[in-house]
C-alpha cells in the first residue's frame, strides 16, 4: 500500500530524500556530546520553525515540536529521534567527516534526527488529513542515558497514547526493518562500591584493614549472582570493569574503588540483582571488617517492546518493503537505550532499519567505531516507517 489518509507517502519521502541525506551531512560534521548539544538543536528549531511547527525546550539541549490534526481531536503519538554524538575520532576519508577532533556521529543519531524532520515536513503539509496530536521529541544524551528521562519527568509523555522511535542498525542490511516483541535491549545500571580500611605496613598487616583484599574478595563473589541467584533461564550481566587500590607496594591499602554494571532485561531482575549487588558487597566488606559506601547509576531501563505496536510496525513494514524483509525475531542485545524510559511512560515500540550495504564494506563497522558510516538510503527507509506509524495509528 503506497498510499495512506489518502497520502502517497513513498512519492513524497523520495521527493525529500535529498533534503534529508544533506540534513544528515550536516548533522554529521558538526557532532556534539550529550548534554552539549547546543549547536545541533539551533539548527533542529530552525528547521522546525520553517515548516512552522511549534516547539517547546526540554532542558537545555532538547526539544518537543507538535503537529496537530486539523480534522479535530483524537488520539496522541509521539515520535523520538536522539541527537548527540559520541567522543571519538571519526576515521572516515569522505567529504562530510566530523569538522571536530574527537567528536563522531558514530551510532547513527545523525540519521535519526534528520529523517525525524523529513517525516515532520511530510506530517505537517497533511496536517488536514488527520485527527489527533503528534508529538516529535528531539532528544538529548541518549548516550549516558541522562535524555529521555528529562521528557518524563518534564511531563512531556503524559497523555501520550503511544510511542514510536527507531534505531539505524549497520548489522541489518539496507531495505530491511527490524521489529521484535518484547524484551530487546538490557537495562543499564553503573554502580560504584568505595571501600574502607586502614593502613599499615604490609609487614605488619595485622595492624591494618586491607580494603584491596576485600575489594579483590567483592569482585569474585558478585559472580554468584549470575551462578547461583538468578534462573540460567534468564539473561544477566554483572561486571566489574575498573578496581583501583593502594599508593605503594609496601602499604596495606586502606580504601578501593570498584566501578561496574549490571544488565537484565526485565524490571523485577533488575531490582533483584541490584539489591544482590548491594547485599553481597556489605556482607563481604564486612567479613573483612571493612565497611563500604555503595553508589549506582541509573543510566537505563530494560527496553520492552509493547505486542501490538511491534506487530503493526511489522505490518507498516512489509507494506514498505515487502514481508520477506520484514524481521520480527532478532537476538536480544545487552546494549541499552533509554528510549526504554518513555516506553516505560507509555505503550509503543523501538524498530530498527537497516543501513549496512552488502556490496560496500565501508557500512558495515559497528556502532561506536571509529570508522562507522552508513548506506544513506535508509535515512529513506526511517522516513516513510516514521510517517506511516503516525497515520496509520491515528487513524
Amino acid at each position: 500500500m503506497t498510499t495512506l489518509a489518502g497520502i502517497d507517502i513513498k512519492e513524497e519521502v523520495a521527493a525529500g530524500a535529498a533534503e534529508v541525506v544533506a540534513l544528515r551531512r550536516y548533522f554529521h560534521q558538526h557532532p556534539e556530546p550529550s548534554l552539549k548539544e547546543f549547536e545541533t538543536i539551533k539548527r533542529i528549531k530552525e528547521e522546525l520553525a520553517k515548516l512552522e511547527i511549534p516547539y517547546e525546550a526540554v532542558g537545555e539541549t532538547g526539544v518537543i515540536g507538535t503537529i496537530e490534526g486539523q480534522r479535530g481531536p483524537g488520539k496522541t503519538i509521539l515520535l523520538r529521534a536522539d541527537i548527540d554524538a559520541l567522543e571519538l575520532e571519526d576515521a572516515k576519508e569522505v567529504e562530510y567527516k566530523s569538522k571536530y577532533s574527537g567528536l563522531h556521529h558514530a551510532c547513527g543519531h545523525d540519521g535519526h534526527t534528520s529523517a525525524l524532520l523529513g517525516a515532520a515536513k511530510i506530517l505537517k503539509a497533511h496536517e488536514d488529513k488527520f485527527a489527533g496530536t503528534i508529538k516529535l521529541a528531539f532528544q538529548q544524551a541518549e548516550e549516558i542515558g541522562a535524555g529521555a528521562r528529562q521528557f518524563v519527568k518534564g511531563g512531556f509523555v503524559e497523555n501520550v497514547d503511544e510511542v514510536f522511535g527507531l534505531h539505524l542498525d549497520s548489522s541489518v542490511p539496507v531495505g530491511q526493518i527490524v521489529s521484535v516483541a518484547g524484551a530487546t535491549n538490557a537495562s543499564c545500571d553503573i554502580f560504584k562500591i568505595n571501600v574502607h580500611g586502614k593502613s599499615a605496613h604490609v609487614g605488619r598487616p595485622d595492624q591494618g584493614i586491607d580494603a584491596l583484599l576485600a575489594a579483590a574478595a567483592i569482585t569474585v563473589e558478585l559472580q554468584s549472582i549470575v551462578g547461583r541467584e538468578v534462573s540460567p533461564l534468564d539473561n544477566v550481566v554483572v561486571a566489574v570493569g575498573v578496581l583501583n587500590a593502594g599508593t605503594r607496594y609496601n602499604i596495606v591499602a586502606n580504601h578501593a574503588e570498584l566501578e561496574g554494571t549490571v544488565r537484565t532485561f526485565s524490571h523485577e531482575t533488575r531490582a533483584f540483582v541490584l539489591e544482590a549487588v548491594e547485599r553481597i558487597a556489605r556482607d563481604v566488606a564486612k567479613s573483612h571488617r571493612c565497611t563500604i559506601e555503595f553508589e549506582n547509576y541509573d543510566a537505563a531501563a530494560p527496553l520492552i517492546n509493547d505486542k501490538e505496536p511491534a506487530k503493526r510496525t511489522a505490518k507498516l513494514a512489509a507494506e514498505m518493503v515487502g514481508e520477506e524483509n520484514v524481521i520480527t525475531d532478532l537476538p536480544k542485545s545487552m546494549g541499552a537505550d533509554d528510549f526504554a524510559d518513555f516506553l516505560a511512560a507509555a505503550p509503543g515500540i523501538y524498530a530498527r532499519v537497516g543501513t549496512r550495504n552488502l556490496e560496500d564494506e565501508e557500512t558495515w563497522y559497528g556502532h561506536h567505531h571509529e570508522k562507522f558510516d552508513i548506506d544513506e538510503r535508509g535515512l529513506a527507509y526511517a522516513t516513510e516507517i516514521h510517517v506511516r506509524y503516525a497515520l496509520d495509528f491515528l487513524s
